[in-house]
């Protein structure tokens, strides 16, 4: 995949690139940055904040396009704790927000289809939400991130490597594609089609938050996790 210059700046106005894609606005709270920055430009909106500006422009950019690949002169500026912190802030709005509130509005379809859908649908979200889980709750929070953070402390081990990371980002696209069709194609069309849109919208939202998130930990934890492993001890 070839690599493309930032078209974000640390010097654009903070509020531009909120308004020049509004998906960016979700990354604030997991970055600890409130609202109110006035005509602020990003290095001074990340420095009240102590975010590492590199960090979140990189972010920015792979939200904004899917294709975007940092360069290694631009991963040598990142922080690794600041990207830790992010990455947990993400898992914690997943667990605590996003899940919860699809659950909420799922239940009342699921109830809605009675015996002949509704186990089938409760059953593929259920898988879905599971295989997120034990991906990001147990393996990320439990395995990979201890490790890194004992590596930034000069701690190594040999038995675990960055690269066994990449073999366990659960492919989780047939559980999604099971429950939409389900949603979209399957059910009668009387049972709720309002909420079904809703529900159907706020899935796809975050399975495409969820793939952005895979991408920031390939295209820039895995990475600079290898140069820590390679530098000299």
């Amino acid at each position: 995949m070839s690599q493309k210059k930032t078209s974000f700046s640390k010097d654009t106005k903070f509020a531009e690139l909120m308004t020049e894609d509004r998906r960016l606005l979700q990354l604030l709270p997991r970055f600890g940055i409130g609202l109110g920055f006035g005509d602020r430009n990003v290095e001074q909106v990340c420095q009240m904040n102590q975010v590492n500006t590199e960090l979140f422009l990189i972010i920015c950019e792979i939200y904004s396009d899917s294709t975007f690949v940092p360069g290694k002169s631009e991963l040598r500026h990142i922080d690794m704790g600041n990207l830790l912190s992010y990455l947990k802030a993400s898992h914690q709005y997943y667990l605590e927000e996003r899940f919860p509130h699809i659950e909420e509005h799922l239940q009342r379809i699921i109830e809605a289809c009675g015996p002949k859908f509704g186990p089938m649908l409760s059953h593929f979200y259920d898988e879905y939400k599971q295989e997120v889980m034990r991906h990001i709750q147990y393996y990320e929070e439990e395995v990979v991130f201890p490790y890194i953070e004992a590596l930034l402390k000069g701690q190594r081990t040999e038995s675990y490597k960055i690269d066994e990371f990449e073999h366990n980002h659960t492919n989780i696209q047939d559980c999604l594609d099971d429950m939409m069709n389900i949603l979209l194609k399957y059910l009668p069309g009387e049972f709720l089609p309002k909420e079904r849109i809703e529900i159907s919208y706020d899935i796809m939202e975050l399975s495409d938050d969820l793939s952005r998130h895979s991408l920031i930990e390939e295209r820039i934890l895995i990475p600079f996790v290898e140069s820590l492993e390679n530098a000299q001890p």
